[in-house]
């Protein structure tokens, strides 16, 4: 495994939501499964909405109803989002020892921000309900159509960081949008990703613990 040294000189630690910072499964499962329901498909496992995690959400729905036609899609992703604006952001819990990492980076003087395939409004929301809205110094959410590599993209040529930064997540394409945009990565093992995903996908350093985190852009 890479040697700490290779993150010294950390201009902005950027982290994922899901799986990083918050377990959000539960939510997302029950708004899952209330569209897939409204729509007359089936219900979606436990290890399934697992899996899907980390996913844009049109993603997630294309990969339990393979055939879904855009029409139906469009009402999926709408019937899901009215479920998660009133009550599934807050089914959500967060990771032990993350609250006080994130405060230890704060009083460290790290300049740190949130990189996330949810959308800004619904992340804000859920970082607010945690008391750490104001860790970060941008919160960046996503949408349908827009992957993580070009949020990260978008976050360079509007200077709001530099390639000084790392970007930390639990799944590959926390770790392949970094790549693509030549920042270094820290792949977490607390979320929904293996040690196998992350270092398949090119992680710069592998954290096991939420009280490593602390220790990034020290």
């Amino acid at each position: 495994m890479p040697r700490r040294n290779m993150l010294q000189n950390v201009s902005t630690v950027i982290f994922d939501l899901d799986g990083t910072i918050s377990d959000p499964s539960p939510g997302i499962g029950r708004c899952l499964n209330y569209a897939l329901q409204a729509h007359g498909f089936p219900e979606v496992s436990v290890e399934q909405v697992a899996a899907a995690i980390g996913l844009q959400l049109d993603e997630a729905f294309c990969r339990f109803c393979p055939d879904v036609d855009q029409a139906t899609l469009s009402g999926l992703v709408t019937k899901y989002r009215g479920r998660y604006a009133e009550v599934g952001y807050s089914e959500n819990t967060i990771y032990p020892g993350v609250p006080e990492s994130l405060k230890e980076l704060s009083a460290g003087g790290v300049s740190m921000g949130v990189c996330t395939s949810k959308r800004r409004d619904f992340a804000e929301k859920i970082l607010a309900m945690f008391g750490m809205l104001t860790h970060f110094r941008f919160v960046d959410g996503g949408d349908i159509g827009i992957e993580k590599r070009e949020q990260l993209a978008g976050l360079l040529q509007s200077t709001a960081i530099d390639r000084a930064a790392v970007m930390i997540g639990d799944r590959a394409v926390d770790i392949s949008s970094a790549k693509a945009n030549g920042l270094r990565s820290a792949g977490v093992l607390w979320g929904f990703g293996d040690l196998p995903e992350l270092q398949g996908a090119g992680a710069d350093v592998i954290l096991r613990g939420t009280n490593e985190l602390a220790q990034l852009g020290i």
